[in-house]
């Protein structure tokens, strides 16, 4: 039998295993982008983050400092405040509220640094499909993962800019979103190979804080 018999008879052989497999299910895919902002969603500051603490007046205790891994900060006159999980405007008032007791009247500006965010609201993304570099091509390769912060208005184009695309061995029309609605887990297949290597925009999709993206890589 010729090489070439030999390998369509695998090939045949295989494809209703790998039809199988929980990967291989195809969902809805995901809704065209709407390139608009979500006027309800604030940023959080997490752990990780820089925060600029500007006192109006006062520039002895207007300071930079970094959110602890435990969510807190230390503020000039102020220890262990609380600022994971906060805007930046409910954390300058939570500021102001603790140095009235030291400062009169005191006004603060609080201007987030190094964006990190909230762990509930990074968009991951996780794959042996990932480009990039630092063990994304490879064919066989182990798969990589990244944590992105989320930023509004954020698409599934924007997202591949910062991770630096996909590998040539990406299975890109395949990958998977997952998304949390209302605590209703959510999957859509997006069309990572049309967008990025076709230009069809009609491929790019809205991001959403949360958001899981898988990448598999292709099978031959």
């Amino acid at each position: 039998m010729s090489k070439k018999k030999v390998l369509r008879t695998a090939i045949l052989i295989s494809l209703p295993v790998v039809g199988m497999l929980p990967g291989c299910a195809h969902y809805p895919y995901a809704p065209p982008a709407t390139y608009q902002l979500t006027s309800s969603w604030k940023y959080e500051i997490g752990p990780g983050d820089s925060v600029e603490i500007y006192v109006w007046r006062y520039p002895e205790v207007s300071k930079t400092v970094a959110v602890r891994p435990d969510g807190y900060i230390d503020a000039p006159l102020v220890e262990d405040v609380h600022a994971a999980g906060k805007t930046p405007a409910e954390l300058a008032q939570d500021l102001e509220e603790k140095l009235s007791i030291y400062l009169r009247n005191p006004l603060v500006n609080v201007i987030v640094g190094n964006f990190v965010g909230v762990y509930p609201e990074q968009i991951r993304v996780l794959g042996a499909g990932l480009g990039g570099g630092g063990g994304g091509g490879g064919g066989g390769g182990g798969g990589r993962a990244i944590a992105i912060p989320y930023v509004d208005g954020m698409t599934l184009l924007d997202l591949m800019i910062q991770v630096g695309g996909i590998s040539d061995y990406a299975a890109g029309n395949r990958a998977v979103l997952t998304r949390f609605v209302q605590g209703v887990e959510k999957h859509y297949t997006v069309r990572l190979d049309d967008l990025l290597r076709n230009a069809d925009l009609t491929a790019n999709t809205d991001m959403r804080p949360g958001d899981i993206l898988l990448i598999p890589e292709s099978w031959f």
